[in-house]
């Protein structure tokens, strides 16, 4: 290993010293955010809000100081659709209630994988990736097919938010501090030749479980009134309806027809091959994450085909990168860090995937995308942060960001080429539980 000398730091030094340009940088950051004096304000000139495919979808939602991005863009998806067929000018589904279920059947799944490795010390590497992420708030499209399949859906009126669904800190520390101990509890018992008690301590950590969660969501309803005004004012009301049956009829959607299409160019991810990420679930006996990986270009074409018929699309990203909150604007071009500070920051995307520079971490709906000779320039992003940042909640990507950033996203099977629908009859090969493309679950 080669320490920096004192020669070396005085070469380091007297080179910055010497930088005019460092020093209207140094000046400039002593009052401002790195942010601002690296901004290029031709980035959003270059990106009005302006679509020439842009679908009527309703107000953001917001979910708080949650990480739900995946069921709440995956629900603005589900209600653009029931009330296309009903009529209706403006509701929500209840994130509560499927998130409720979420976390229920994310601590069973939890306590099943440390089951599954109680061979092996909590040292271990996939028992330290287990403890270190226990429950969280995120998860993949495959896990909401899950829970919806299992547990249907409801309208928010059903099963409204309460302070502690939208702010899910608090309950998270105590949840994964009840999960590490049955891990502690069941690796103890297994030592001492009593495996026989896992089980049992399995049940009682599930009951204290499910009464922190009701104790925090709430109950969630068993059935419940679905009522309604449709487009002429007037309204409706179904009773007695069954979360299960809302999902069937008023929905009508087989959510399993949908595929999680990724861009994953890095060398492990051959295209037009299924892959699947090791311990990533929620529901024991549910759908399995599989992940059909394709190229860029294939897969915006999937996206296309989708929003020119009239269809909103959920798709995972990395929105940490290269936005603009206020403005809504995600660009790769809008701030120039290399130029400020003379650095050489050029990664590809497989690059910034392989050295964990970038990975999913937010989900979101695709509304609309501008075209130029039929080529996207631009594309519209509806959020679930509110409708206080971007244009009232709706933010816009340029091309170039989509290309770099964007890693997933629900597509119907009818809209795959025949090579693609081919690699879903094969078995997906297994990533290590901590690949970039199973994060947006942390």
């Amino acid at each position: 290993m080669k320490p920096i000398t004192m020669d070396t730091l005085e070469q380091l030094r007297s080179a910055y010293c010497a930088d005019a340009k460092a020093k209207v940088v140094r000046n400039a950051l002593t009052k401002n955010d790195i942010t601002l004096i690296s901004r290029s304000f031709e980035a959003e000139n270059s990106n009005p809000h302006i679509f020439t495919i842009d679908l009527k979808t309703m107000p953001a939602t917001a979910q708080m100081a949650s990480g739900r991005c995946w069921i709440f863009s995956a629900l603005n998806v589900m209600r653009e659709i029931i009330a296309k067929k009903y009529g209706i000018k403006e509701f929500e589904l209840s994130q509560n209630y499927v998130a409720f279920y979420d976390k229920l059947e994310k601590a069973n799944w939890f306590m099943e994988c440390i089951i599954a490795e109680i061979d092996q010390p909590l040292g271990s590497e996939k028992n330290r990736f287990l403890l270190e992420g226990a429950v969280s708030d995120g998860g993949q499209w495959n896990m909401l097919t899950s829970l919806i399949s299992k547990y249907g859906i409801c309208p928010k009126t059903a099963m409204l938010e309460t302070y502690q669904s939208s702010h899910t800190r608090g309950m998270n520390g105590l949840l994964n501090k009840r999960l590490r101990k049955f891990a502690s509890d069941a690796h103890r018992a297994h030592a001492e030749d009593r495996d026989g008690d896992i089980e049992a301590l399995r049940e009682t950590a599930l009951k204290e479980i499910y009464s922190l969660i009701a104790s925090c969501f709430g109950v969630p309803p068993k059935s419940f009134t679905f009522e309604y005004y449709d487009k002429d004012g007037k309204a409706h009301a179904e009773y007695n309806v069954t979360p299960k049956e809302f999902y069937e009829k008023y929905l009508g959607v087989d959510l399993c027809d949908y595929v999680s299409v990724i861009n994953g160019p890095t060398a492990d991810k051959p295209y037009h091959k299924t892959f699947t990420v090791e311990y990533l679930g929620n529901v024991v006996s549910g759908n399995r994450v599989e992940l059909l990986n394709v190229p860029m270009d294939e897969l915006k074409t999937y996206i296309l085909n989708t929003l020119k018929d009239g269809e909103p699309v959920w798709f995972g990203c990395d929105c940490g990168k290269d936005g603009d909150r206020e403005t809504g604007l995600w660009d790769d071009a809008q701030y120039d860090y290399e130029g400020t500070f003379d650095m050489d920051l050029s990664m590809t995307k497989a690059e910034m995937l392989d050295a964990r520079q970038s990975a999913m971490n937010h989900a979101m709906v695709i509304t609309g995308v501008n075209l130029v000779e039929d080529k996207p320039t631009r594309w519209k992003i509806e959020n679930s942060w509110g409708d206080k940042p971007g244009n009232k909640g709706y933010f816009t990507a340029s091309d170039t960001w989509f290309d770099r950033y964007v890693y997933v996203a629900a597509i119907h099977k009818k809209y795959l080429s025949d090579e693609a629908k081919a690699a879903l009859l094969e078995e997906p090969a297994l990533l290590s539980p901590w690949d970039p493309f199973g994060t947006l679950a942390d």
